[in-house]
């Protein structure tokens, strides 16, 4: 209930905020807070592993994204470089040649200090292509 104050001719209630109920709950909380987070482990992330396919793909198209983002070819063991803007005329030119329906899988190898944003533009180059068969190279622990 607001007080009243007496001041000259009338009396004249004020209008505050009582800022103790808030600074109890707000100080229970940091307290409740304060406890229960070393108590909280952190949860470990399950990334996928890497399991044995049923038949690898007779011919494959390989992109590789070197330390610099510079992209290479690599078709039945011949390497040349290219650039990402040749990259999809380049790829559809090596399905028509080596595939019979034109879906041969194209796999992208990285380096792993390249920045994964070279890595999606190269999947979205090759998606625009229409490649339909496009994986991650990753090498397999021991």
């Amino acid at each position: 209930m607001p007080s009243m104050v007496s001041r000259g001719r009338g009396r004249r209630t004020i209008n505050e905020i009582n800022m103790v109920p808030f600074i109890d709950v707000m100080l229970v909380l940091l307290i409740i807070f304060m406890v229960t987070a070393p108590l909280i482990t952190p949860s470990a992330v399950d990334l996928p592993t890497v399991g044995k396919g049923k038949k690898p793909p007779e011919q494959v198209i390989e992109v590789i994204v070197g330390k610099d983002e510079t992209l290479s070819l690599k078709i039945d063991g011949n390497t040349r470089r290219i650039k990402l803007g040749e990259l999809a005329a380049n790829v559809k030119r090596a399905q028509d040649g080596l595939g019979k329906d034109g879906s041969s899988a194209v796999i992208i190898s990285a380096d792993k200090s390249v920045k994964y944003e070279a890595v999606v533009n190269v999947m979205n180059v090759l998606q625009k292509a229409g490649a339909q068969r496009v994986g991650l190279s990753v090498q397999v622990a021991n």
